[in-house]
């Protein structure tokens, strides 16, 4: 299409539904929840109940973000329920970066004139399906025949891993994001000369500020209970117990909740024959987005993360907008290690600035709402940016263990530049342009640590440490559990740094590696 006859999209509804009944009796599907959330965008559109429906018939695009919840043909059951008749259906694979990715094409389809109206949603029902589990009703009554069995409730934390020699992670029992994120942690602590002290009351302050922002958002599953204090984060208990060093619970996101939001975008022009007051439109500009390899052990540092960085610079680019004219944001907070990442990356400091790094409050104490959580991040930008909160916002979606980003710009205001809105994503799927260490299946030898964590058990005792390596003599990297009592002890410290200390990797008889700080006779440990 000439640029001459691009569309200008603009989003003209948005909406979310929270569900925050755990009984079993209330337990609503994931469908119907998206649904009340398109009905209720619709309405955000403000037009009169006589156009309303016409809006609703004349959706021609929905696009749905995979649910953790319940398995379904979403795209097509919604279009039934609502009667319409979609010319682009999409469901999407996993991943938090899906609702930005989403939002994003949706826009450059409207902007080709290949969609009039499009729909952008997802929900969960984790917390019902769990109560549904519990007293053993499953599948839960009235809920839509799932598209495949469903025997217990989804956990991305807790899936089960395939051991095989081609995956040395799942070897390791190593491959959950819960235990993937504290290595970004650990070694950015590292990489900035930061204690461990010092790290944990950073982390904490970080989510204390987000638990304020949640504590008076309405759409937050925690809504309206007070907001937890730097010194409940901070604190480990029974209560908060650690998950994997050094993330206790309350640093970990919450997954549990019932929730569901959408879009609605249209034209600029479109908009104005329906008669939306402009006062409701907000500008999409632009998205990017790309991957780090998901083999977590290829990765080229654990300090930075080229997906996100080149994520966030390539879409100011191409929105030809400047960090400092963003005045909103909100950046995926699963765990404390994304926003420093970004915030990092953009120079922003991570508490007490002018700026937050939330609208919603985090996955904590917003809530995860699975791979959806971004819609709401989009859902609020708009709502902050029709108050005059700010001109232009930045939402930042990522999946996986710091995997898959999404980044998408939105304004008050159209394009600056008097561009049409970006033919495609100026991004690769995957980054393939940086150094690897070449990886060692099993290691023997003298060996450094690069990062580490250590899985928790239930009662708050270490249980299982993970190393990831480099052979003094090679420089292969390599995955590696704890050896022994003592070396557990000492990477569970919080006084000894681990990262930069040297011990020996000796492979096991069941394929595992294995890492000590403890020399052996006849080996001497050099000194840092």
């Amino acid at each position: 299409m000439p640029r001459s006859q691009r569309k200008t999209p603009v989003i003209i509804g948005v909406g979310d539904v929270v569900n925050r009944s755990k009984k079993v009796q209330d337990a609503i599907e994931p469908l119907q929840l998206m649904i009340q959330a398109i009905q209720k965008a619709i309405q955000d559109t403000g037009l009169a109940a006589s156009s309303l429906a016409e809006v609703q018939r004349s959706i021609d695009s929905i696009s749905v973000v995979s649910t953790w919840t319940w398995p379904a043909d979403y795209p097509n059951l919604i279009a039934e329920r609502l009667a319409f008749k979609p010319l682009h259906s999409e469901y999407t694979i996993h991943g938090g970066n899906q609702p930005a990715k989403l939002v994003d094409e949706a826009a450059r389809r409207i902007s080709l004139g290949e969609n009039k109206i499009a729909v952008v949603t997802g929900g969960e029902a984790l917390a019902s399906l769990t109560a549904c589990a519990a007293a053993k009703k499953m599948p839960p009554p009235g809920w839509t025949p799932p598209s495949q069995d469903v025997q217990s409730v989804f956990s991305p934390t807790t899936r089960d891993l395939v051991k095989s020699e081609k995956d040395p992670g799942a070897q390791h029992d190593c491959g959950n994001p819960i235990q993937l994120y504290p290595f970004y942690e650990n070694s950015f602590r590292f990489h900035r000369g930061q204690s461990i002290r010092d790290n944990h009351q950073e982390s904490a302050k970080l989510y204390a500020d987000f638990a304020k922002v949640a504590e008076k958002n309405e759409n937050a599953w925690t809504y309206p209970s007070p907001a937890k204090t730097e010194t409940d984060i901070a604190r480990v208990d029974k209560n908060n117990r650690m998950i994997c060093f050094p993330y206790p619970l309350l640093m970990n996101a919450f997954n549990t909740v019932n929730c569901s939001a959408a879009v609605i975008l249209t034209s600029a022009d479109h908009a104005r024959e329906l008669g939306i007051s402009s006062d409701k439109w907000i500008y999409p500009l632009g998205g990017a987005g790309t991957s780090d390899s998901s083999e977590f052990w290829l990765r080229p540092e654990y300090y930075w993360s080229p997906c996100i960085s080149r994520s966030l610079d390539a879409a100011l680019d191409i929105t030809s907008v400047s960090k400092e004219e963003i005045d909103l944001y909100d950046i995926y907070s699963c765990f404390p290690i994304v926003p420093k990442l970004a915030a990092h990356h953009l120079g922003l400091p991570l508490t007490g600035g002018k700026k937050s790094l939330t609208l919603l409050g985090g996955l904590t104490s917003f809530g995860g709402a699975g791979n959806n959580y971004s819609m709401h991040a989009i859902t609020e930008m708009t709502r902050q940016l029709r108050k005059g909160k700010g001109k232009t916002g930045l939402v930042l979606a990522n999946g996986g263990w710091v995997s898959y980003q999404h980044v998408l710009l939105m304004s008050r205001s159209p394009r600056s530049d008097g561009l049409p809105y970006p033919d495609e994503n100026p991004l690769p799927k995957l980054v393939t342009d940086v150094q690897v260490p070449k990886i060692v299946e099993k290691a023997e030898g003298e060996a450094i640590i690069e990062t580490y964590t250590v899985q928790f058990s239930r009662d708050g005792k270490p249980e299982l440490g993970f190393v990831i390596g480099r052979l003094l003599k090679t420089a292969e990297r390599f995955i590696a559990n704890h050896a022994d009592a003592q070396t557990l002890a000492e990477l569970s410290s919080w006084d000894v740094e681990p990262i930069g200390r040297r011990g020996w990797v000796s492979s096991g008889k069941d394929g595992r590696n294995l890492f000590t700080f403890v020399a052996r006779p006849g080996q001497q440990l050099f000194k840092l």
